[in-house]
């Protein structure tokens, strides 16, 4: 089931956090509670990218984007992901997700998010490709800066990104059939 009242609670309390820049990092504490876990005890690896949300969510309101969002009547989509996972986050366990928005090209917005345990450690980290779209389809990045008022100009896609996005350049869609 969708964390609702988490995300309620997450948009509720970002809603007069500072202003964030474009690539600014957004912060937000979590606990993993029984109802997030595997049989292992542990976050279960599907709830981690739904937990992500609490993340990506009030990012994109204190960078503006959803304001944005409302009075253009976009909507955002997630296109793609892929997680490395390298340590566990037990039940009742508290941790930080890290957002922001690494970079831009013609179609995608690329996404960073990482979880952070209390001792420091990264638990996961993932990269999403997020495309605004409206009743025409994708809306281009440029469009989106032009609409918020800010640089269109990307910061240059780091070289995992890069090697990500070329990999999915090549990945068959649709898949094949057996």
């Amino acid at each position: 089931m969708y964390p609702v009242v988490r995300m309620l609670k997450e948009m509720v309390k970002n809603r007069n956090a500072d202003p964030l820049p474009l690539t600014g990092t957004h912060v937000s504490q979590h606990i993993c509670w029984p109802w997030d876990i595997d049989i292992w005890m542990e976050l279960n690896n599907g709830r981690t990218l739904t937990l992500l949300d609490l993340g990506r969510i009030p990012l994109a309101m204190r960078i503006g984007l959803i304001k944005v969002m409302r009075r253009e009547r976009w909507s955002m989509t997630m296109a793609g992901v892929t997680v490395r996972y390298r340590r566990r986050i037990r039940t009742f366990e508290r941790f930080e997700i890290h957002s922001r928005a690494i970079c831009w090209d013609d179609k995608f917005i690329y996404l960073e998010q990482s979880s952070w345990k209390r001792d420091g450690e990264c638990a996961n980290h993932a990269l999403y490709r997020a495309a605004l779209t409206d009743r025409n389809g994708i809306v281009p990045p440029a469009r989106i800066a032009e609409a918020m008022g800010v640089e269109a100009t990307s910061p240059e896609i780091p070289e995992f990104a890069k090697a990500w996005i070329a990999a999915e350049a090549l990945r068959p869609w649709p898949p094949m059939q057996d």
